[in-house]
């Protein structure tokens, strides 16, 4: 390939649609309408599997959809004892399942009535605790309150019964469990700034940690960072999470999510370097992105400059993921950076480029194009110039010969006024053109 010449229009459709400029994208994994509730729901457990059951019935707007996920966490409410939770799920129902799938007062006050009696024992057996002055008997008094609180939802609660528990720890396995307890509970708060600070606690136990609890505190500081959209420390993250996370973190986040958040995440932050290094070598997050074909294939295409299918594989996922909790609020993001990236590196090799041709590989119009290339130039991540009438984009490649010849010259004016400092410095020496200090002559 000429890459001192215009690009031919094969040559650059082949570099956007794949190697031999053919290929067709895989067909979509799933969509909206397509999604398996109930597979997806098995990923999770706790009070995780319930809020990402309510997500999905808000959000998805196909109404057999969302009846299937309000069942499911109605279901799954009736074997817990979060009243609240089954109050808001019966009256997202609102009657569309049946009388079976009502409000159940005699349930609500049933749990109600032993969750008081419950409370009121926890809190006798405490007293007597602090009383004593029982150092562990007063931590495992307080991690109990928090585990009532948080199986009844009552969520800031329980965050200051673990947070209490600090007092009272005695070794590191306590320190770690007392950060997991409040790592879990910030997270369903959306308190991501307490999620990083106790991640940091958990992993300065002067203890060496377990793998498994290695691996869950990434994946929390990978969500973390999400949500504060510092995307390339999120993907660091993830991509560091070790394979023993496994399903042993599901109250929180599946292996999938994993894969998913931390290759959208690399794509959209990490140069080339990187992505090669740290996501497709990386043996063990290889290991995420097999559970997940389509990400894996979309970060191969991607690094392949293979862009069209990349964005292909990226707009049939983007269904799924405006369903996800974390990462609906990122998804436009995420991908406009992608995508903005995948113009960049399609630029690079080439002194001008055909807009119909990049047009027709991006699947866009050449007016948008121009409009994206014009707002990369602006913000200087692209050098080149855009011929309107044209419709031809001229890079424009730095002159290395003129810019070295120009670094030389520098270095030298620098190199000899250096030189005429120190020689003048030295002849003021000699000659005792210097000013001693205390010293006046009268």
């Amino acid at each position: 390939m000429d890459v001192e010449g215009e690009v031919p229009a094969a040559a650059a459709a082949a570099i956007a649609n794949g190697l031999g400029g053919g290929e067709e994208a895989s067909p979509a994994p799933f969509s909206a309408e397509q999604l398996d509730v109930e597979a997806y729901a098995a990923q999770y457990s706790g009070r995780t599997r319930l809020a990402r059951l309510v997500f999905v019935a808000d959000r998805c707007g196909v109404e057999a959809m969302q009846l299937e996920a309000l069942r499911m966490a109605y279901d799954e409410i009736k074997r817990g004892e979060d009243v609240q939770l089954h109050r808001d799920v019966a009256l997202k129902i609102n009657g569309r399942l049946g009388p079976r799938y009502g409000l159940d007062q005699a349930w609500v006050d049933t749990v109600s009535r032993r969750a008081e009696q419950r409370k009121e024992k926890l809190e006798n057996e405490l007293n007597g605790y602090r009383t004593n002055l029982i150092k562990e008997s007063i931590r495992m008094g307080y991690n109990d309150i928090g585990d009532f609180f948080y199986a009844h939802g009552q969520l800031s609660d329980a965050f200051k019964s673990y947070i209490r528990t600090r007092d009272y720890c005695t070794t590191s396995k306590h320190i770690v469990q007392m950060c997991m307890n409040v790592i879990l509970v910030s997270i369903e708060l959306g308190q991501f700034a307490h999620v990083s600070n106790y991640v940091s606690k958990a992993e300065q136990t002067p203890d060496s940690l377990d793998p498994i609890i290695v691996a869950k505190l990434r994946a929390a500081a990978g969500l973390a960072n999400l949500e504060t959209k510092k995307y390339k420390l999120a993907a660091r993250k993830f991509v560091e999470t070790g394979i023993e996370l496994g399903n042993n973190y599901s109250e929180v986040i599946a292996p999938q999510d994993v894969a998913v958040y931390g290759a959208l995440c690399a794509l959209a932050s990490f140069d080339r370097s990187d992505l090669k290094s740290k996501v497709i070598d990386n043996i063990n997050f290889r290991n995420f992105l097999e559970l997940v074909p389509e990400v894996r294939e979309l970060v191969n295409d991607f690094y392949a400059s293979r862009y069209g299918s990349c964005l292909g594989h990226l707009e049939k996922l983007k269904p799924n993921l405006l369903l996800d909790i974390h990462l609906h609020e990122h998804v436009e993001t995420l991908y406009t950076d992608i995508r903005h990236k995948a113009i960049i590196q399609y630029t690079l090799p080439f002194i001008s480029v055909d807009l119909n041709t990049m047009a027709t590989a991006f699947k866009t119009s050449v007016s948008m194009l121009e409009k994206e290339l014009a707002a990369l130039i602006t913000e200087n991540k692209i050098q080149a110039r855009i011929d309107s009438h044209n419709k031809i984009l001229y890079a424009r490649h730095a002159d290395q010969r003129n810019t070295t010849f120009q670094r030389v010259l520098q270095t030298g004016n620098e190199f000899e006024r250096d030189v005429k400092s120190m020689l003048l410095r030295a002849n003021l020496l000699k000659h005792e053109y210097n000013q001693r200090t205390g010293t006046r002559k009268m």
